[in-house]
């Protein structure tokens, strides 16, 4: 087995899984894997994604949540089939995952299960849970996915059952608001544009400040002026004071 390790400076997978139950100290398993790239913060467009066999009966309140039966995964994969093309995909990356603690459990569950010598996530990948990031920047508030998407404006509308690599791309979308927002635009180091004349996706035009016009300074006139004091005095008599003349013992 060979585990090919990729720059994790600037690469990122987005990763999630759904399974046959809640705990996997239990004996559940892994069901499905959806991943998809960042490389400095954008979306490449390579994605993993695969449905797993997981030899065991998949419970009813899983099902429920996932959608996905025991008949459609009979003739899937066994983890043990795909964890070379998993571990490579992965390896070397920044893991992002939302609730990182029970996806990452699965995964060295079932690498542990496998005893082919992967070792553990840990030892391939960083991770970065987004839940836990979340709830530092919301404290008090709900964060789960949906939540998340309500927040952020990210259309989850297909999202009527959990899915691997669907769930995997929105939380591409809500980590990338949740960090930072458009991260398309970088400054350019001479501020030009291109040479056709129009401006580059990647770089800001910075104007001339000879170019710009000085800004219009409107002052009030006599009636104005005459107005705002007749204002503060109105404030003042039915305060008993003006703060802007001192404080109230100091008025008396």
């Amino acid at each position: 087995m060979a585990i090919r390790l990729q720059n994790s400076g600037n690469r990122d997978v987005v990763l999630d899984t759904e399974t046959t139950g809640i705990e996997h100290k239990e004996g559940h398993r892994i069901i499905e894997i959806g991943c998809v790239e960042l490389i400095d913060r954008r979306l490449t467009g390579r994605h993993y994604h695969v449905y797993i066999n997981p030899q065991r009966e998949i419970d009813e309140g899983a099902q429920a949540v996932h959608g996905i039966s025991s008949e459609f995964l009979a003739d899937k994969p066994l983890f043990g089939d795909i964890a070379d093309d998993f571990m490579n995909f992965i390896s070397g990356a920044r893991l992002v995952i939302h609730n990182a603690a029970f996806d990452v459990g699965f995964i060295d569950s079932e690498l542990v299960r496998l005893s082919k010598g992967h070792g553990l996530v840990a030892e391939h990948c960083s991770v970065l849970d987004t839940l836990l990031m979340a709830r530092e920047k919301h404290p008090g508030q709900r964060n789960s996915l949906d939540a998340l998407c309500k927040r952020y404006g990210v259309d989850n509308s297909q999202r009527d059952l959990h899915g691997a690599l669907l769930d995997a791309e929105i939380l591409a979308d809500v980590y990338l608001l949740m960090t930072g927002g458009q991260t398309a635009l970088s400054l350019a180091a001479n501020g030009q544009g291109n040479d056709d004349g129009s401006d580059s996706a990647s770089s800001i035009r910075r104007l001339d400040p000879a170019m710009r016009a000085g800004l219009q300074v409107l002052r009030a006139n006599a009636d104005e002026l005459a107005g705002h004091e007749e204002r503060l005095a109105a404030i003042e008599k039915a305060a008993g004071f003006a703060l802007w003349k001192g404080t109230p013992a100091a008025a008396e």
